[in-house]
Parts: C-alpha cells; sequence; structure tokens
C-alpha cells in the first residue's frame, strides 16, 4: 500500500471511535480542544503571542501588571469555579497555564480559543456557543490555593507563601465540604453570562486530565444607573452592598490595600493579591417577615437610599454618637457598625445568586457568592471575627462556602500566567 492510498483511508475512512482512540480524548493525558489532531500531538505548552487588540468592542485588557477582574468596575455576571489538580508533574502544570494564557487572550478579545480544523472528524476546537458575541468586557483571574502546594509531585512546597493557608472557622459557620477549598480557581466575569460560562467552559475542556471541576458558583449584579454612572448595586435583601469600597482608580489605595508588594509575601506573588470566596446562604423566607426598621437596623443603614442611619446620602460618614434616649443611632450590632470597629480594609467584589429550590426546605437557595481581594489575609480575617456572634444579620444568612486563593500578579506579554511560580 503506497503512502498516499493508506493517507486517504486515515482521511476518509476512519471512523470517529477510532479517531478519539488515536488523539486520546477523554484520557487523562490529553488536552481535548487544544486544536486539531496536530495542536493535540505537537502544540501543547506552546504559547503564541496574542496581543490586546484596542479595535474590538467593549474589551477589557489581558496584559498588565496586574490581572484583569481585580479593578475592573461595575462586573455584570461571574462564573467562578474551583478546581482539583491532577497534574503529575510541575512541567505538566506550567504547561497547562502557558496553554491557558494563550485562550485566555483570544477569549478576551471576543474570539474562539482557536479557529476550526478543517478535518471535521475532531470536536470543534472551540464550544462555539459565544461565537457571535462581543468580549462583553469579560476578565480571567487565576489563583492558586494552599492545598496546590501539598502535592509533592509538583515540587511547589517552597514557594508557598506563609500567609496561604485555609480559613479559620467563623462563629456561626456552617460550612458544605462540596464548597469548600480547591487547588486553582478561576473568576470569569462579563456582562454576558454566556460569555462569561464559554470562558470557564473551554478552559476547563482545554485542562482536562490535568484539572477537575470541584464547585462552582455563578453570580449576577445589576446596576442602577444615575448619570450614565453604575451604582452601588443592591443585594437579594435590596440593600446596596459595597458602598465603602476601595477606590480602584486610586493606585496609592489599591496598592495599600489590595496588592502585595515586594517583600511583603512570596516574591512570585508581587503584585498579586489574596483572594477570600464565601458562598453565603441568605434565608429570603425569614427576611421577608421582617419589619422594615428591623430590617435597616440589621444593615444599620436606610433601604431606600443607602445611607447610614440618621444620615441622608450614601457615602455620607457614619453617625455612631448616641440618641436623647442614649441608644445609637446605628445599632452597635448592626452589620455596617461592627465593620467600622475594624480598621481593616478589602476591595469587596460581590455578586447574587439563585440556585433554585432547596429540596429539603422548599425554600429559595439564594444567597451572596462573597468575594474580597486584600494584600494579606488577615484584612479579612479580622473583618470576619469582628462580626463575629454579634452581627444581627446572622439571623437570616447562613456562611456555606469558604476558600481562600493567592491569584497572580498581571501576565506581561510575550510570559504566561503565573510564570514567577514556575521559574
Amino acid at each position: 500500500m503506497s503512502k498516499e492510498h493508506g493517507k486517504s483511508i486515515f482521511q476518509d475512512k476512519i471512523s470517529r471511535r477510532e479517531m478519539l482512540k488515536i488523539t486520546g480524548f477523554g484520557t487523562a493525558g490529553a488536552i481535548i480542544g487544544a486544536s486539531g489532531l496536530g495542536g493535540i500531538l505537537t502544540a501543547v505548552g506552546a504559547n503564541p503571542f496574542i496581543d490586546d487588540d484596542e479595535s474590538v468592542d467593549n474589551k477589557e485588557k489581558f496584559y498588565g501588571k496586574h490581572q484583569s477582574g481585580i479593578l475592573t468596575k461595575g462586573p455584570e455576571h461571574v462564573y467562578f469555579v474551583s478546581l482539583n489538580c491532577d497534574a503529575t508533574s510541575k512541567t505538566e502544570l506550567q504547561e497547562l497555564f502557558k496553554l491557558w494564557t494563550k485562550q485566555s487572550a483570544a477569549m478576551m478579545n471576543g474570539r474562539k480559543i482557536e479557529e476550526y480544523d478543517q478535518n471535521t472528524l475532531l470536536p470543534p476546537t472551540d464550544t462555539g456557543e459565544a461565537v457571535g458575541l462581543d468580549a462583553a468586557h469579560l476578565t480571567l483571574t487565576f489563583g492558586v490555593g494552599p492545598s496546590l502546594f501539598e502535592k509533592t509531585s509538583l515540587g511547589l512546597k517552597g514557594k508557598q507563601p506563609s500567609e496561604l493557608k485555609d480559613l479559620p472557622h467563623f462563629p456561626k459557620d456552617q460550612l458544605d465540604e462540596q464548597y469548600v477549598g480547591g487547588d486553582i480557581c478561576i473568576q470569569a466575569c462579563a456582562d454576558n453570562p454566556q460569555v462569561a460560562f464559554h470562558a470557564i467552559r473551554n478552559l476547563v475542556r482545554s485542562g482536562r486530565g490535568k484539572v477537575t471541576m470541584r464547585w462552582s458558583q455563578v453570580g449576577f449584579n445589576t446596576y442602577e444607573k444615575k448619570d450614565k454612572k453604575k451604582m452601588t448595586p443592591r443585594n437579594l435583601f435590596a440593600f446596596r452592598d459595597g458602598t465603602g469600597n476601595v477606590n480602584v482608580d486610586d493606585p496609592v489605595e489599591t496598592n495599600g490595600i489590595v496588592f502585595v508588594q515586594r517583600g511583603e509575601s512570596a516574591s512570585w506573588l508581587t503584585g498579586g493579591t489574596y483572594l477570600a470566596v464565601r458562598r453565603i446562604q441568605m434565608h429570603l423566607e425569614t427576611w421577608d417577615r421582617t419589619a422594615l426598621r428591623e430590617q435597616e437596623a440589621t444593615f444599620g443603614r436606610h433601604r431606600e437610599t443607602g445611607a447610614p442611619l440618621g444620615r441622608i446620602d450614601e457615602f455620607e460618614d457614619m453617625a455612631i454618637e448616641r440618641k436623647k434616649d442614649g441608644d445609637f443611632i446605628v445599632p452597635v450590632d448592626s452589620h455596617v457598625h461592627l465593620i467600622k470597629q475594624v480598621k481593616d480594609r478589602i476591595l469587596r467584589r460581590s455578586f447574587s445568586y439563585s440556585d433554585g429550590v432547596n429540596p429539603k426546605t422548599g425554600a429559595f437557595d439564594a444567597g451572596l457568592l462573597f468575594l474580597s481581594f486584600q494584600k494579606h489575609p488577615n484584612q479579612f480575617i479580622n473583618i470576619q471575627n469582628a462580626l463575629g456572634r454579634n452581627d444581627k444579620l446572622n439571623e437570616y444568612i447562613t456562611h456555606r462556602g469558604s476558600a481562600l486563593f493567592a491569584c497572580f500578579p498581571g501576565v506581561e506579554k510575550g510570559s504566561y500566567i503565573g510564570s514567577a511560580l514556575f521559574n
């Protein structure tokens, strides 16, 4: 049989099942959808440079000093996923991050992770559900958890920052193990939920055999606009969420609160940040039976305006003095008052979620995906401890999920996500 004849049979007669066997599709060693057959066999680990295309509509920059999705203003939808790492060597994990860099840059430019292969016997390289949609301000943020450094086959133990360890058990925690921890996290934010889902789907797909999904959460924010400016979003209790947040336009504030500076943690994390994640169930039915006055006393703010009790504007300083009858204007056990007693600050990025009906109670399975970025985990820990058992809001919420991740610094052009960790 001639080589040409054999090639023709391979191209025209091979069955789909035989092709999957040849490519290793579905096995631990394959990176599904990296490209066509040749791409799967030869291009793993390649990191072709994809630049930020400034002509793309609704685009956020991929390259920079810090990762996207941290200082980005007004994120509307999130798809957060926590992953288990199944890679068996540091090199294998490093190659995955190189591949993810290429794919992330492409998707943030509103493109497919790779153009379709002409061979229709192969699965499409991109799952395709975002075709025809623009970049939708997609941002992608990657981090690693403390458990990743415990995997001896990766040889990363000496790189673990002393600050990167599981969050402590806080008062009132009732954690569900299916929403705790993780080796790697990816946060995808976008104006379109399908764009965010597409990003996570394709990154997980291309990492098959090296990562598996541990847990995930979809969330949303809706912004009232005033003079074309997005106002502070409301949570599912109808109160504004994030009024006293960090000014992301102020580098002095962000460097002092959010980003790790040289010498403050492991060297590879300089320019990065720590991400605290909490999945908080909100007991909506109980809240809905609570009088408005009690609701406002719980938060320490007026529901309609977001202003502190005794004030008119959302951004006015809180009145902590007593009234004539001796009571405090803002109750000392209110959520906001307790937070104000702590000097630490964090960059809060929270999203509401609604996951249907709790089958055991028939109530809404809804709440808040709390995300916060800070240069040291203690900033979040101190705030959460200050809330402790005294926070009136604890009557209406239960913390079900918890995780801590170290998010890499930004990606320089020509480099890849997490390069300093591997070098």
